[in-house]
């Protein structure tokens, strides 16, 4: 009987609601959503519910439209004192980028065009030259992302060969990326060497053959193993490479490119101390420890760096124009000296505790609701330096009776601009130092939306 009850496609599509949103937006758009959300009702009648009336259905349908047709990604603020969140997109981009990324969207430009002769140019060009000021690389490259650029590298130079590896770095990256799938896809063979806590240089050396391609380094840059633990120096492995005719390929991961130790934190390897230790490849990521857009980044020998240029797999990967803009301008800003004031990451990380308690202190003054500064601790996430963190002081929300951390939670994530914080010990607390300045407003009246009255 309730399916009887049901409104025809015909009498949603006649609502006045509805008959609005086509005059807006696509007549069979429309019509897909309308039948999308009487499916639903049908599903819903099949569990024992009752049929929707007809204006309910339309309503359904401008919901709906409205929730699809909303910019994705959303800006969000990140209050959860995790620095490179990968959720939420990792590292934010400097005002440098962002004008970098408006100037090359706006019109045309010269991707791959030499002003000079008029001819085609190079996309990386420009690119490359900042890397290798930067790094100290013969030459460089810049992919889609670092997983593309150890594939592509891996494919290029060492399919229907052997790689040895510690089985200590045979690692998972993320997202169900593991070392030895990609070597697998790749074409070349893992060998893995040592035990998963101690590999000593004479493993490698025992484990080269004449089809030995590299020697892969992988940094463990999202887990940490202490105790009875050894493994090989870069240098060390270089040598041994150069000694038997095998290049050395170093993924390093998070492309720090300052010294992490100088802001209180264990030390990050960089591109820099690799290239100058004599690997043929480095490999890092663009969007973590650099601070920049998504991208992967080699940097090595010129004559290895040609032969990836010149695979058909570098067309696949290949940086796009905005990417490449806004990766320029985030390496001028290390060229400049200029990381730790222009670019966000290194903001975050440089900001003293004093100013983050300051800032949440001047929060807890403008906040009608009750909530007390504490000390905590900011993680740096992102696959850095695991299980690093640094001093901060955060806004703590204790909940009133009758609610709870997941709902106010849930009410932040709804505001205007959506904050998205952390849970501890039945409190929601925002830490400072995540969020940008300019955003600290937009925090002030998502809380007050989220806690009004």
């Amino acid at each position: 009987m309730q399916f009887r009850n049901l409104p025809s496609v015909d009498r949603v599509m006649a609502t006045g609601a509805v008959v609005a949103l086509v005059a807006s937006h696509s007549r069979e758009w429309v019509v897909d959503l309308v039948r999308e959300q009487l499916d639903q009702a049908r599903q819903l009648i099949r569990q024992g519910g009752t049929a929707p009336a007809v204006d309910e259905l339309a309503e359904a349908v401008c919901r709906q439209l409205s929730e699809v047709t909303k910019i994705a990604p959303r800006p969000v603020i990140n209050a959860t004192g995790v620095i490179i969140h990968t959720n939420l997109g990792r590292a934010p981009l400097s005002q440098g980028s962002i004008d970098a990324i408006t100037n090359a969207a706006q019109g045309y430009t010269d991707l791959e065009l030499d002003l000079g002769s008029g001819r085609r140019g190079s996309r990386q060009s420009h690119l490359q030259s900042l890397l290798r000021q930067l790094t100290g690389a013969e030459a460089a490259l810049a992919v889609n992302n670092n997983a593309s650029a150890l594939f592509l590298g891996l494919s290029a130079l060492a399919s229907g060969k052997e790689v040895i590896v510690s089985r200590a770095e045979a690692v998972e990256i993320g997202g169900g990326f593991r070392i030895p799938d990609v070597l697998k896809q790749s074409g070349a063979t893992l060998v893995d060497v040592g035990t998963t806590n101690r590999t000593y240089a004479r493993d490698y050396q025992d484990a080269i053959t004449d089809n030995t391609a590299a020697l892969l380094k992988v940094h463990a840059s999202n887990f940490r193993v202490e105790g009875f633990t050894a493994s090989v120096e870069t240098a060390d492995l270089v040598e041994l490479g150069r000694q038997q005719g095998v290049p050395v390929f170093h993924d390093v991961g998070s492309g720090a490119l300052l010294p992490t130790e100088a802001y209180g934190l264990a030390h990050e390897p960089t591109p820099q101390e690799s290239i100058s230790a004599g690997a043929g490849l480095v490999f890092f990521s663009g969007d973590k420890l650099l601070g920049g857009p998504q991208a992967g980044i080699v940097v090595g020998q010129r004559d290895l760096v040609e032969r990836l240029e010149r695979h058909p797999l570098a067309r696949a990967v290949r940086i796009d124009k905005l990417s490449l803009a806004a990766l320029n301008a985030t390496l001028l800003h290390f060229l400049k000296q200029e990381a730790p004031d222009k670019v966000p990451v290194w903001r975050m990380i440089a900001a003293s505790p004093e100013s983050i308690k300051e800032r949440a202190s001047r929060w807890q003054s403008l906040l009608d609701y009750p909530a007390e500064v504490i000390p905590s601790r900011s993680a740096i996430g992102g696959g850095s330096l695991p299980g690093e963190t640094l001093p901060s002081w955060v806004l703590a929300l204790s909940c009133q009776a009758g609610s709870s951390p997941e709902e106010a939670m849930r009410k932040l994530r709804q505001a205007e601009r959506p904050v998205v914080a952390r849970v501890e010990e039945d409190r929601v607390l925002l830490d400072p130092r995540t969020v940008l300045p300019e955003e600290d407003d937009l925090v002030l009246a998502g809380l007050e939306a989220a806690f009004a009255g």
